[in-house]
């Protein structure tokens, strides 16, 4: 079996958002926690265990969710509006949502394997995207990626881009889909 693996690149945003809105000193002490720990070395396109990431995630909501308890989404938007508008913005800047979602490559393939997020509806303003192959492990991911689609989808012309994690195998689903809406 496969360990599935994240890229560098969501450590690093995560860790990003978090000194934004913890700061410095709680950040680092939060990492000390972590076991194993983050290298300092870690590059963007470094490649870690999604176990390890999951582990980060759980200690910043552990530390934020109190006062912003949308951070994951927050963070997610945060993501791609940021790291992922410099890494990927060939993949992310398109004339509409549509060409973006349809593309050949897929933006999640460059965050996480295995697995993939793929269109399984599409219509005028609206589609559906399904993750296939790839455990979720935490409700943290699944709102994260609701955070950066919604992004995703505005970097690519969407106008008042709505996303709901419509459903989830944390609450039962056998799989996890998003719906988005967008106009323009």
């Amino acid at each position: 079996m496969t360990t599935p693996m994240a890229k560098g690149s969501t450590v690093h945003t995560t860790l990003a958002f978090a000194r934004e809105s913890l700061g410095d000193p709680a950040v680092d002490a939060l990492l000390a926690t972590l076991d194993p720990p983050f290298a300092d070395s870690l590059q963007p396109t470094d490649e870690v265990p999604f176990g390890q990431l999951v582990a980060l995630w759980e200690a910043v909501d552990r530390l934020l969710a109190p006062s912003v308890p949308d951070w994951a989404e927050q963070s997610g938007a945060w993501s791609i509006g940021t790291a992922g508008a410099q890494l990927y913005g060939g993949i992310l800047r398109k004339p509409t949502p549509r060409d973006f979602l349809l593309q050949s490559v897929s933006l999640f393939r460059l965050y996480y394997h295995p697995g993939d997020m793929q269109v399984v509806a599409e219509e005028h303003g609206a589609a559906i995207l399904r993750l296939i192959g790839f455990d979720p492990v935490t409700p943290l991911f699944c709102r994260r990626q609701t955070g950066g689609l919604r992004r995703a989808v505005e970097l690519a012309g969407g106008n008042r881009a709505e996303v709901a994690h419509v459903r989830c195998v944390h609450e039962g689903d056998a799989f996890c889909e998003w719906g988005l809406r967008w106009d323009g």
